[in-house]
């Protein structure tokens, strides 16, 4: 057996996964990666949480209203449902209209200003990250096999002030070019979590490496 069968084989079963993600999405208000995990198992497909989050930022996935809790969506859907109101309002009884789907109809705008920061928004909410500080670089910390998908986001996310990442297991390297850039980088992520604050754990963005 040559080494395109198996290259060929894998990358069709990587888009028979992403169809059935996009078929869920659409069909169920799914709020986590665990629930979207289960589900994708449920129809035969082995996957890890880190192969679901790979798939949602290459999706392009992130999270709207839905009722009392936030679901991923296309950004197409996401799109439609702003554009207007209409169908965000008819799922959340009006309350999109009043500024009242979790955070307030200004905040909700800002936070999809760019669909990257809106997909390291959907990471950090679902890895949280203990961010220290060593030179010029930014060391970020979070739960084990997710630096990649951190790094990713990181790097897709429209903020221009990094010069690259670097991702180990649970930790990455967030690389800067001078002091000034860095710390605007460090601000950008320090709003993010406080805008999720309600429902992320405590960031730690204080502590400094040697």
């Amino acid at each position: 057996m040559t080494t395109e069968a198996p290259v060929r084989a894998g990358e069709a079963a990587r888009a028979a996964r992403r169809r059935a993600v996009l078929e869920l999405v659409a069909t169920a208000a799914i709020g986590s990666q665990e629930e979207l995990a289960a589900l994708l198992r449920r129809r035969g497909f082995a996957v890890t949480q880190a192969t679901v989050s790979r798939d949602i930022a290459d999706l392009g996935l992130v999270k709207a209203p839905r009722g009392d809790h936030h679901a991923y969506v296309t950004q197409r859907t996401f799109a439609d449902d702003a554009g207007g109101g209409g169908a965000v309002a008819a799922r959340t009884g009006g309350a999109a209209a009043a500024g009242g789907i979790g955070m307030g109809a200004a905040e909700n705008d800002r936070s999809f200003a760019h669909p990257g920061e809106a997909r390291l928004r959907r990471v950090l909410a679902d890895y949280p990250v203990r961010v220290a500080r060593s030179g010029l670089t930014l060391v970020l910390v979070s739960t084990p096999g997710t630096a990649a998908a951190i790094a990713q986001a990181i790097d897709e996310s429209g903020f221009p002030e990094q010069v690259g990442t670097l991702a180990g297991d649970n930790t990455l390297l967030v690389l800067f070019a001078d002091e000034p850039a860095l710390e605007r980088w460090r601000e950008r992520l320090a709003t993010i979590v406080a805008q999720d604050a309600a429902d992320l754990p405590h960031a730690d963005l204080t502590n400094t490496y040697p």
